[in-house]
């Protein structure tokens, strides 16, 4: 069992545009591929876990989702960087479909995509790291015993200057984007 690395997704890893419901909108966020890559060359897992209800809600089509990811998976690869997985949670109590109107156990800040890929990929969850740029991100942290680590990307320093003050779990590292928190989490391990 190892420790991983789980990164959101919009906001952490490409730029927050509200719902990427074209391919256009999905910008990787500089510096994301290089900070991945170092991860990568010391073995370490890197898994995104993204809630994405604009496709419960209809805004887009389960095919764009795929090739958004496949556009960050190319533009990973291009920086030599890759990622072990990509979990994904769907749903929403108001979505448009049926089958995605539930109530269920992965959308953060619930932990069950993490459970998942801990099963899938042999992770041990209580010595990973979840990183995000939302409160949800690192209440779901909290939920894996992992350390959450909160980038002010995307909705982060709003985050963190107006919820975070009243909320009970707090960040264990605040980064100004993922370079910065892999560069803590790799001198975190480094201390263990």
């Amino acid at each position: 069992m190892k420790p991983a690395v789980f990164l959101d997704r919009d906001g952490t890893v490409n730029e927050q545009m509200g719902y990427i419901n074209h391919i256009d909108r999905f910008i990787l966020l500089p510096g994301v591929a290089a900070a991945i890559k170092k991860l990568n060359d010391r073995e370490i897992p890197v898994v995104v876990v993204t809630n994405q209800s604009g496709l419960a809600r209809g805004y887009f089509p389960e095919s764009l989702l795929g090739e958004v990811h496949q556009k960050m998976e190319q533009q990973l690869a291009e920086g030599g960087a890759h990622v072990d997985g990509i979990y994904i949670c769907p749903h929403h109590p108001e979505a448009k479909e049926e089958k995605f109107r539930l109530n269920c156990n992965c959308r953060k800040p619930k932990n069950g995509l993490f459970v998942d890929a801990a099963k899938d990929l042999g992770i041990d969850l209580t010595r990973s790291y979840v990183v995000g740029d939302r409160w949800s991100d690192l209440k779901a942290a909290n939920q894996c015993r992992a350390k959450g680590i909160l980038v002010l990307t995307g909705y982060g320093r709003g985050d963190y200057l107006y919820i975070g003050p009243e909320q009970q779990v707090q960040p264990h590292f605040v980064a100004e984007d993922l370079v910065e928190a892999v560069d803590w989490i790799l001198a975190d391990l480094n201390n263990r």
